[in-house]
Parts: C-alpha cells; structure tokens; sequence
C-alpha cells in the first residue's frame, strides 16, 4: 500500500495512443500543468500519445494553459467538454474541423462520472431537453465534422415525461491535481480553490480499469493528514507526480500562486475590498440585483455577473441578506473574476462541483445571473456559439432550466460599441457593429417557449433596456434615462418586442458613485411583500 511516486516525463508512457482521458480543473484552477505539459512535449517530440479523445467537464484554461497543451491536430482527434471560452486554440479547432466536438452541461458531465463510477450506462436527466444538446436539435455536435457521428445521448421517456439520457464514456485514465500526498497515495487539497468532481472521476477511471493520476504540491509521511480533509483515498490512485516547479506548473489560480483566503485558510480583512468604478457592467449589474429579495440563494455566472455581483453585493453590504454561490461549489464570499472564475475570497462553504450541481437540477436556485449573447423573440437566449467559434455551455444549460428565476445580464450590442454614463444617463457614443435582439438565436441554450410553459420568472438586462420573458413573449419592461426608444432600441432590434403600458424609466440611483440603496430596495420589497 504505497504510492508510486512518477516524474512528469513519466506518465506518456502510461498512456497509448487512441485512449481516452479525463481532466479535472476549473479555469486554471486544479490544473495539472507538469502532467499536461509532459504530454505535449511527448507528442511534438515522439508524435504519441496520439488520437486521444479528452473529456474535460468544465473550462480548463487561462488563455494559454490548461488543456490547451493538447490542443494539437492529431494528439486529441475527439473532444467531449462543456466550455472552450478560455481557450482560443480549442474553438479555432473546433471551428476548422480539425477535431470532432461534442458539447454537454457540465453539471450533467461532472455527475455522468458519478453514474458510471456506480456501474451505471449512463446518467438521465431533464437538463438539455429543448437546447442545442437535445439528440433532436443538435445533439451538442458542434461542427460539420461532428454532424454525422453517432450521438452520445438519446431520448428516454419514463412514465410519459421526457429525459435526456447521457451515455457512459468508458474512461482510459484520469489526471487529478491535489495539494499533498501521504506514502500511501491519499490525496489531500488544503491549498485547494476547488474541490471539484475528483473521486467521481477517479472511480470512474476504476469501474473502466483506467488509471488515476495526480499531481500534487508535496509529500507527507502516512499517518499525518487528518483522514477528513483526505479526497482521493490512496488505493485508487496509481501514479503520484511531485510538481518540480509548483510556481509555474501549481498555481492556486491563473493570476498568483497562491492566497490562502482564496482555500479557506484565512479570511482577508474587509479593507483590502475596494468598491468596484461606475461602468457600463457595473451599471447593468446594479439593474439586474434589484431582482434580489432578501434571503435568495443566487448563482453567478462568467461574464458580467461573475466579475461585478459579488463587489457589489459586498459595497451595499448585504452579504448576509443573500447567499451567492458559484458553480464550483463555493458559498459566500467575493467572487475573483475573469480567467480566475470559479473561486472566491472569504468563503463560507466549499463542496464537490458534482454535489453542487444537484442543488442546481433539483431545488434549482432562486436567482441565476448569467451572461447571454442573443435573444429572439421566443425568448430564446444563445450564451455557446457566436459567429463560427463555440464557447460551449459551461453550467449554463443546468443552472438556468431550473432556476426559479434567470437574468441574463448582457451589453445591448457588441463590435465596437462605446456607452458612456454621464450625468445621470446612459450616452451612446458609438453603436456596437453586432446586435444581439435578433430574429432567431444561433443556438438555442436556453429555451424560452418551454420558460414561458412552465412559468419561470426570465429577465434579460442591458444597459439601456430591460425585456421580461412574458406568456406571449419578449416584453420591454424599463428603457434608461438618455436613450431614445425608437432610436437607440427598437430600430436596433430583429423582432419587435411587446412594449408594457407601463414602460418605466430606470432608477437615476444605479448611476451614484457610492451605494445605490439596494439594501433599501430590498428591505422595501419584503415589507411590502409581507403587506399584501
């Protein structure tokens, strides 16, 4: 019962040419960057291991890192992931047909790993019915490449509902990353952001026969972690590699190496928060929070909800009247935005990645905010495909089907588009080159006839307007101090939207330079709430 202790330039030897493997990160974040690089040189070097198919359940890059290390015609000639946003060389491939791509939830991607760990063929779900990873839409095949191979989902019906059905991916070997490694091979991740899916991936490497390999920081004598903090238990990992170089190749995140207040092991002093300058984001954030109550559990996703919410929530101090969560598994805190997406400062609560997605599928939270790149007069809203390059899902399609309700934060145009907001409006000075309001999506990520059906409470924030998913479809709702409605809105729109009677103005209060009095606004509504 002992580690067996690997170098980096070790482990292409344990991999053969056409396997199948699994990673295990967020962004940067639990990446294994020696493993990862080891593979890369191999293959530029010896051209194997070759024809791999990599299966990765969230995002793994900052841009540069990550598994963009295969991102390499012929090392990886199938890819099934959620998220390529962070990763140009990806969605370049992907684009020009160099590598089959399927896309699928993460959340349904991360738990998949959970289905056949337990022996089962494959994970059934309601996430995905209706969008581009439906069998009958798309099937998550993401380029003419990919058009006509087989499906890796189908459609089941059980008593009279439909489910998707997402098909067992027999798993080669897996690569995990942890913090220390006892002489026995138990894995613990103290330095950790992110606990992520880890022993579900690595007991589904087990039920396959694959192996499981982790990088970690440092070693420590058996006997010395406490067995609660330890993750992977060491008689399910075959290969341990020491970082060499944990500056370069075991980054806590992308932009440090490590902040123990990012882990849980402190907590930062509320000084060292600055409040976030006016800005167009800030502004559209500010809008979409005035859908807070008092008491919701939110989520936040990339983009302009995840870079901006979690500041603004801790400038109008109301951190403790709300509960933001992320799809990682974090609780409370003040989210890092960007590349850094997925961790946070000053934590409460830290869970596996897959246990947080039931929270998302079954309850399902209160408020989602998520980015959003089209929407169209159904109400459909595309956040994974724009123009030829796919950024895939994420947790998009988990998150926003079940939630009880979804604001999609989003500029009004992009390509180009410069908005000032001066004295108490929002200044056009120069329209953006793309519009986003159009006739119909280029992918459907989020269905909204079967929103309108079942009555889930939508919302789709800009900068100048404010739409509300209605019964009979797109309603405008709020248009900001400054902006003409025919000019600035309508003629920049697709479809024409039904217009409310009662077309109100945005609060002048979402331009203020300090606090806006969202707290109030909060505490208003509940009393008036519990009046009526």
């Amino acid at each position: 019962m002992k580690a067996i202790l690997r170098k980096a330039d070790d482990i292409p030897g344990l991999i053969k040419d056409g396997d199948t493997i699994a990673t295990v990160g967020m962004t940067l974040a639990g990446a294994s960057e020696s493993i990862l690089k080891a593979l890369e040189q191999s293959f530029l070097e010896k051209g194997s291991p070759r024809d791999l198919t990599l299966v990765h359940s969230a995002g793994q890059s900052d841009r540069k890192n990550g598994i963009q290390h295969f991102a390499h015609e012929g090392m990886v000639t199938k890819i099934i992931g959620s998220h390529w946003g962070l990763q140009p060389k990806w969605m370049e491939m992907i684009s020009n047909n160099k590598v089959a791509a399927y896309c699928l939830p993460q959340g349904q991607m991360a738990q998949l790993y959970r289905s056949m760990a337990c022996g089962l063929p494959g994970k059934m779900s309601k996430v995905g019915i209706g969008t581009f990873v439906d069998p009958r839409v798309e099937g998550g095949k993401m380029n003419d490449k990919t058009s006509t191979m087989e499906d890796i989902s189908e459609i089941l019906t059980y008593e009279n509902e439909e489910y998707m059905f997402y098909k067992k991916i027999p798993l080669d070997a897996v690569i995990i990353r942890g913090t220390t490694a006892d002489e026995m091979g138990n894995i613990t991740m103290e330095e950790e952001a992110m606990k992520l899916e880890a022993l579900p991936a690595a007991l589904a490497a087990k039920r396959f026969g694959g192996k499981v390999i982790v990088q970690v920081k440092q070693l420590a004598e058996t006997g010395t972690l406490d067995p609660k903090a330890v993750v992977i238990p060491g008689v399910f990992v075959d290969a341990v590699v020491v970082c060499e170089n944990p500056m370069e190749d075991h980054r806590q995140t992308s932009s440090w190496y490590y902040d123990p207040s990012y882990s849980g092991n402190v907590r930062a002093p509320q000084s060292s928060f600055k409040p976030l300058e006016l800005s167009v984001r800030k502004f559209i954030g500010r809008r979409a929070m005035l859908e807070l109550s008092k008491g919701d559990i939110i989520n936040l996703g990339t983009g302009i909800p995840n870079d901006v919410i979690g500041s603004i929530a801790n400038e109008e101090k109301i951190t403790d009247e709300i509960m933001i969560t992320v799809e990682s598994g974090i609780y409370g805190g003040v989210q890092a935005g960007g590349i850094d997406f997925g961790i946070g400062q000053n934590i409460y609560a830290m869970i596996p990645h897959d246990l947080q997605m039931d929270y998302y599928n079954g309850a399902g939270c209160d408020v989602t905010f998520m980015g959003a790149g089209e929407l169209d007069a159904e109400g459909n809203v595309n956040a994974t495909k724009m123009g030829s390059l796919c950024t895939g899902a994420g947790g998009f399609i988990d998150i926003t089907q079940n939630a009880k309700k979804v604001v999609f934060c989003a500029t009004f145009s992009t390509g180009g588009a410069r908005i000032e907001l001066k004295d108490n409006k929002v200044q056009i000075e120069q329209e953006g080159r793309i519009k986003k309001l159009v006739s119909k999506v280029s992918q459907i990520s989020f269905n909204g006839k079967l929103a309108r059906e079942k009555g889930q409470d939508v919302y789709f924030v800009t900068e100048r307007a404010v739409f509300k998913l209605v019964k009979e479809g797109v309603m405008l709702i709020e248009i900001a101090p400054g902006v003409d409605l025919q000019k600035d809105v309508l003629d920049l729109m697709e479809f024409t939207p039904i217009i409310s009677d009662q077309l109100a103005q945005m609060d002048e209060q979402l331009f203020a330079d300090g606090e806006f009095g969202l707290k109030s606004a909060m505490e208003k509504e509940k009393y008036e709430e519990s009046y009526a």
